[in-house]
């Protein structure tokens, strides 16, 4: 696209998220809106857009998941005036988000309908011949053709997929990756609101550095003056975290005027410390759960300033 870092810096617009006082907005912004139904999807519904699949039962009485996933090449506009030349899974970025329960069978049928081999890598415990790493026989797909991912659900926490062939790199900052969930048996304690937010980063002139960062796909979708995200006081909150970012070596969460539980991978139902900021190297993940105490607009980005003020930030809009 023969972009170089200068045009970023010239869409970058004040944010009326301001503090008051010469040179004190909270974060920049872009100017206008990009256009989510020629783009295929919106982060608003990402947000909470769980799939389980086609369900049915196998006649040893263990639960089928089934699904139908297509990685495609696919332009999507990520900013207003910037169009990214994309690959995503199911025409989306983050690619669907898989939720099933530990002990479930899973049945995904991948088809690539790109023009450069694809395959899909889960992180859990499965056979090697279900890895999508090495060859044909264990899930890599040339452009045009299809394998069939099975497997049980194990263990259970928060994982994500990710298209394993090389360049690795390219192939995840293209947009080929998603959030695999699997819940306990019994499930978690109820939460007025579970949200999924995966954290990647767009590389637009192709020098492996990144020029802008988001979650679910859209930087700065979900800022003050745009799509900020709406609670009530004393709700229980679930945020399902994963790091999908390329081209820098750690990513990191920060929660304005609050604190929460963490939970690293989500494989313990204990949470490992009481924190407002964690930080997350590439392929880590957890599950986050926090009440807001008073109504109010808070903050929640990248700790990392220059992700935040790249596009990796966000508002809860909490109400009482």
């Amino acid at each position: 696209m023969g972009m170089g870092l200068d045009r970023p810096t010239k869409l970058l617009a004040t944010s009326p998220q301001s503090h008051g006082g010469h040179g004190a907005d909270a974060m920049p912004g872009v100017v206008g809106e990009v256009d989510h139904a020629k783009n295929g999807f919106n982060p608003t519904e990402l947000l909470t857009d769980f799939d389980a699949g086609e369900v049915s039962v196998l006649p040893n009485g263990q639960t089928l998941h089934e699904y139908t996933i297509v990685a495609r090449n696919q332009t999507i506009e990520i900013v207003p005036g910037i169009d990214f030349p994309a690959w995503t899974f199911n025409g989306r970025i983050p690619g669907p988000t898989i939720r099933v329960t530990e002990g479930d069978r899973l049945r995904i049928h991948f088809f690539n309908a790109g023009d450069h081999p694809h395959s899909m890598h889960f992180h859990g415990i499965h056979p090697g011949g279900m890895d999508g790493v090495f060859d044909a026989e264990s899930g890599v797909v040339a452009p045009g053709g299809k394998f069939t991912y099975e497997f049980d659900a194990e263990p259970f926490g928060v994982h994500l997929y990710h298209c394993h062939t090389a360049p690795l790199a390219k192939h995840i900052a293209k947009g080929l990756y998603g959030a695999f969930i699997i819940d306990p048996v019994g499930g978690r304690p109820n939460a007025a609101h579970e949200l999924v937010m995966v954290m990647g980063g767009y590389d637009i002139d192709f020098d492996g550095k990144n020029e802008f960062y988001t979650v679910n796909g859209i930087p700065f979708h979900y800022d003050r003056d745009r799509h900020p995200i709406k609670l009530r006081t004393g709700e229980l909150v679930r945020v399902y975290l994963i790091n999908a970012l390329e081209y820098d070596p750690i990513n990191s969460f920060h929660l304005h005027a609050n604190f929460f539980h963490y939970y690293p991978t989500g494989t313990s139902q204990t949470p490992s410390e009481f924190t407002d900021t964690i930080a997350q190297m590439q392929g880590q993940r957890g599950i986050l759960e926090f009440r807001y105490k008073y109504p109010g607009q808070y903050m929640f980005h990248a700790h990392k300033t220059e992700f935040a003020e790249l596009g990796w930030t966000g508002v809860f809009e909490v109400e009482g």
